[in-house]
């Protein structure tokens, strides 16, 4: 079939068929496949987020935002929900979150469709979410995990905990910058967001472990008024976390300015995870006598470095706690529900502790 005619010039022929592949192209993203939701939906092409989908969904998100500009944890924001089964998720301020990726997660989609279709709903929505993380903030500086505040001492204390309060930091530092896609923030917000940062950082500052003179690292959960490590759920003691640690001090290196004081807690942090790391073992998974799935501690020929989920304050000798919230030292003390239940063991800091910790000693001229 003959699409152009024959006696149309060579340049005319050529734009029309680049207009054609460009509305055909158009025509492709507006049926773009839906996305699951969770980190991927912050990993599309650009394009995907100028998509008629991509508005489609970010509508949806809009439904799940709660009255005080939060977002529900572990569910998701893709899927329909009727008004019962949304005042359901919202009681008791369930949905009021930043564990797990809430609500930060949300923040990030929309400012990215709101790039390219830039409709005020999605911006009211972003501002929002804005100013619920710093209203959560303590005085302090900490970040609870759920705001407001439930009255249980677990959702209460600054949370480290599955990233929690690096997350909002990090939101509330690109708001702060103001830097394409999260300019979208209103301009009130930037001296908030920058004071919030600021405060974040001295809280991460005061509630390092310092044992014997020595900067160690934190532990997952701190007391929200003393700031001392705190316990979380019944299998997560006061402790020096090898696993949520990780997280802060990468946050730490990503300061473009270091101060004296985070420079030494960055240093303090990376001499410790060095000093904890367990050499020769790993987790075995197998099937026990009975038939059911199980793990235990191995010996491993592997020189690769792991790291214990818990350590004791003072000792460092690797923890472990079930639901009965008794401190044991050896894995297979451990029920085996917990045992396969949970991370005790990981490779979390190896990445940390060797190039990127090079890298950016490099960056500041650290090297001794």
């Amino acid at each position: 079939m003959q699409i152009l005619h024959p006696d149309i010039p060579i340049k005319l022929k050529l734009a029309a068929r680049i207009w054609i592949f460009i509305s055909l192209l158009l025509i492709f993203q507006s049926h773009a496949k839906s996305i699951n939701w969770g980190k991927s939906a912050l990993k599309q092409q650009p394009e995907w987020y100028a998509s008629t989908t991509a508005q489609a969904t970010a509508d949806n998100v809009l439904i799940y935002q709660s009255k005080f500009g939060a977002w529900p944890k572990n569910w998701d924001l893709t899927a329909t929900i009727t008004v019962e089964a949304l005042e359901t998720l919202n009681k008791g301020g369930k949905a009021n979150t930043i564990d797990n990726g809430a609500t930060v997660t949300p923040m990030r989609f929309l400012a990215l469709v709101y790039q390219f279709n830039p409709d005020e709903k999605y911006r009211t929505a972003f501002n929002f979410g804005v100013d619920y993380l710093l209203d959560s903030q303590y005085s302090n500086g900490g970040f609870p995990q759920f705001f407001p505040l439930r009255g249980d001492t677990y959702y209460s204390r600054i949370t480290y905990n599955d990233g929690a309060m690096i997350n909002a930091l990090e939101m509330i530092r690109d708001v702060a910058k103001s830097q394409a896609p999260y300019d979208l923030a209103d301009k009130k917000l930037h001296a908030r967001a920058m004071t919030s940062v600021e405060s974040g950082i001295s809280c991460i500052l005061r509630t390092q472990i310092k044992r014997d003179g020595k900067l160690t690292a934190w532990c997952a959960q701190h007391d929200e008024e003393t700031l001392d490590p705190a316990w979380a759920r019944s299998y997560e003691p006061p402790s020096i976390s090898g696993a949520e640690s990780v997280g802060i001090v990468r946050f730490l290196m990503s300061i473009e300015e270091p101060t004296p004081e985070i420079i030494s807690a960055v240093k303090g942090a990376i001499f410790w995870f060095k000093d904890v790391a367990i050499h020769g073992i790993h987790i075995e998974e197998f099937i026990d006598d009975s038939g059911k799935k199980d793990r235990r501690v191995v010996a491993s020929s592997d020189d690769n470095p792991i790291w214990a989920r818990f350590y004791e304050i003072g000792s460092n000798r690797p923890i472990f706690v079930d639901r009965d919230s008794v401190i044991r030292y050896s894995f297979a003390e451990l029920g085996q529900e917990r045992r396969n239940g949970y991370s005790y063991y990981g490779r979390w800091a190896t990445n940390l502790v060797s190039y990127e910790y090079q890298q950016w000693s490099e960056k500041h001229n650290l090297l001794e």
